[in-house]
């Protein structure tokens, strides 16, 4: 199982990403091969995992967004981001 730190930048590997279709009803995250369908709250999370933001500022920004409580937040997005990771859906 792959560690999530608060340091780590998440973002989506070559071949992954995260797209509108209409043939889906909404946003999905394509891998070769593989489509998964993120609920609304991880839509969110991936969207910010571009490479540029550590995971402790996404949840920051999530829990400023949504006047959640900064630390369940950060949990949530460590759970979503490492499962992600273990499906190579994800390079932290």
């Amino acid at each position: 199982m792959n560690t999530v730190s608060d340091d780590s930048v998440p973002r989506l590997p070559r071949g992954v990403r995260l797209v509108d279709s209409a043939a889906q009803g909404g946003m999905v995250l394509l891998a070769p091969e593989r489509v998964f369908k993120p609920d609304p709250i991880a839509i969110e999370i991936l969207k910010r995992c571009t490479g540029a933001a550590t995971v402790a500022a996404i949840a920051d920004e999530l829990a400023a967004a949504y006047s959640a409580p900064r630390e369940r937040v950060l949990g949530d997005v460590k759970t979503l981001l490492g499962s992600l990771a273990d499906k190579q859906l994800l390079e932290l």
